[in-house]
C-alpha cells in the first residue's frame, strides 16, 4: 500500500506539529544498515528489528516515522532520531 499525497500533506508530527515528506531512499539505506548491525534503537529506547520499507521525515529532518504494511506510526516511542 502507497501512501497518497494528499494523507501525507494531512499528517503532522505529533511532538511539535512539523509537516512530514516521506523519506528518501539514501535515509531507508542509512537506517537499514544500522538496522542490520543491531545498532539502531527508537525513541521509546526499543532495538529495531525491521526493515524499514517507508518513513516518514519530519520537516526539520530530526526525526523519521516508519510506515509498516502501509500504514504510518506516529507514536512519539516509535520514532527514530535522524541526529
Amino acid at each position: 500500500m502507497k501512501l497518497s499525497p494528499s494523507l501525507i500533506a494531512l499528517l503532522r508530527c505529533p511532538e511539535n506539529h512539523q509537516s512530514l515528506v516521506l523519506a528518501d531512499t539514501e535515509i531507508l539505506l542509512k537506517l537499514n544498515k544500522s538496522i542490520a548491525r543491531k545498532q539502531l534503537s527508537n525513541r521509546g529506547g526499543k532495538l529495531v528489528e525491521d526493515q524499514i520499507e517507508a518513513g516518514l521525515v519530519r520537516e526539520d529532518h530530526q526525526r523519521l516515522y516508519p510506515v509498516k504494511e502501509g500504514f504510518p506510526v506516529m507514536l512519539l516511542d516509535e520514532a527514530i532520531d535522524l541526529t
